[in-house]
């Protein structure tokens, strides 16, 4: 016996950026406490070795300040990196943590005087001939 099961079709499949922004939202949201407990463990750790708390719980590799920190951080970022995306943003690293490669490498964008060679107007000199007569 052959038993046939017939399924709708269901919705098709949306084809613009950001269909997932409620998901990140979510992960956002639930990765700011994770983070901060890691942060409070990784202090909780560096005060337990200077003799400031009581004995740190955890044994093993996790008895660590720099990984407690570290992993903290990390989750912060992501963090911020899902809330950014999920309220429609983009994610844009700070300035003093984009690499700059060589002595002239400028992020894009950047244009103080100094890196601004000087330009002539097209009409320069007789524009200034125009100045003087009048």
């Amino acid at each position: 016996m052959i038993v046939r099961i017939r399924l709708g079709q269901g919705r098709a499949p949306r084809k613009k950026t950001g269909k997932n922004r409620h998901v990140a939202l979510a992960g956002g949201a639930l990765l700011v406490p994770a983070a901060l407990m890691a942060y409070v463990l990784g202090f909780w750790r560096l005060a337990s070795d200077i003799g400031a708390a009581q004995e740190f719980a955890i044994r093993g590799m996790f008895s660590h300040w720099q990984i407690w920190i570290f992993l903290a951080a990390a989750l912060h970022v992501a963090a911020t990196v899902l809330n950014r995306y999920g309220r429609g943003g983009a994610f844009h690293w700070p300035r003093a943590l984009k690499a700059h490669f060589g002595a002239g490498a400028r992020p894009a964008g950047d244009a103080s005087p100094a890196s601004v060679p000087p330009v002539a107007a097209p009409n320069g000199p007789a524009r200034a001939k125009a100045s003087r007569a009048s």
